[in-house]
């Protein structure tokens, strides 16, 4: 894949990004501020490194996309532009507000913190509605290895359902009422935002945080690909993994896994479980996950479906949806 094909501004937005991860460190440096109970400059820090991985996985599937007609390559062009700019938008007005001193999410002590607010709130919509369209065209194209093409199909489906986790954290708190309070919308649940939590990711230790199965499903478009690509490259030393079948099964078991623990970690936010202290509830439902991961990675290993089976065909030249 030529590095041409790759989306430019999808690009361009990523580079940018990576500058304001640095200039976030020199903020986390110099700057001794702190903001619920965070350090100002830690919500510009992690969006900037979230946002580079998002937007380069997102040029980069956008490239396989296959040259079939002038309306599909329109099509895809607008959605990765219009996530772009959506994405440079957001991180803008996060990083303002930090230069201000000001809470960037569920502000609303002053008109001007409201707006920008909301104005997030729509940057973030408008690059749900961006992914959700990349996602329609990549299920939509047509490729020639089925493990590759259902990875990104599945890994963007992830990726939509772990953003709209960020929609619970603009209700109302215990004790918050719009129009009334400055703060509405909160990242914690069962606790205050502000707690103990996490280095770095500020995630609570004390109760449930929203933000975890946020991040954990957007990044599934970072985590699956990956994971295929080590599959690939195993497939060197391990013939069995070189049968297409046979990483197609691996990737579909291992999707399932994933798709499991985004809803294991938002089941365990919505009932207010920290994270480091899961209850016995939330080991049960993992071990479950962990051990019908294991037995479907057997099953993918040991299984030779039939020649004819549309799911493991390889040997076509034709593409396949």
């Amino acid at each position: 894949m030529s590095s041409s094909r790759l989306h430019r501004p999808l690009v361009a937005v990523s580079a940018a990004m990576a500058g304001m991860a640095v200039v976030s460190v020199l903020g986390l440096v110099l700057d001794d501020r702190l903001l619920a109970g965070e350090p100002m400059w830690a919500k510009p820090f992690k969006f900037a490194v979230s946002f580079v991985a998002y937007c380069l996985s997102l040029a980069w599937m956008l490239s396989l996309l296959p040259r079939q007609s002038r309306a599909g390559r329109r099509a895809a062009s607008w959605a990765g532009t219009v996530v772009a700019v959506a994405c440079a938008a957001e991180m803008a007005l996060i990083a303002g507000q930090a230069v201000r001193g000001r809470r960037s999410h569920f502000n609303y002590a002053t008109p001007l913190d409201s707006a920008v607010f909301t104005a997030m709130g729509v940057m973030a919509m408008v690059i749900w509605c961006g992914t959700l369209a990349v996602a329609v065209l990549l299920f939509r194209a047509r490729m020639a290895d089925r493990a590759t093409v259902w990875t990104i199909r599945l890994s963007t489906v992830l990726a939509l359902v772990g953003a709209g986790f960020g929609v619970l954290m603009t209700r109302p708190a215990p004790g918050q009422r719009r129009g009334v309070s400055d703060v509405v919308g909160a990242h914690s649940v069962g606790v205050p935002d502000g707690g103990p939590g996490l280095p770095l990711l500020g995630w609570s230790t004390t109760g449930g945080d929203l933000r975890i199965p946020h991040f954990v499903g957007m990044h599934a478009l970072q985590v699956l690909p990956l994971l295929l690509l080590a599959l690939l490259v195993l497939a060197r030393r391990r013939p069995r993994l070189a049968d297409p079948a046979t990483r197609l099964r691996l990737m579909l078991v291992a999707s399932g896994a994933y798709a499991a623990v985004v809803a294991l970690l938002g089941w365990q936010a919505l009932r207010g479980r920290p994270l480091v202290h899961p209850d016995a509830a939330t080991l049960a439902a993992a071990a479950a996950i962990a051990a019908l991961t294991a037995a479907g990675i057997v099953a993918a290993l040991r299984t030779r479906a039939p020649a004819a089976d549309p799911l493991t065909r390889h040997h076509e030249p034709e593409p396949v949806r």
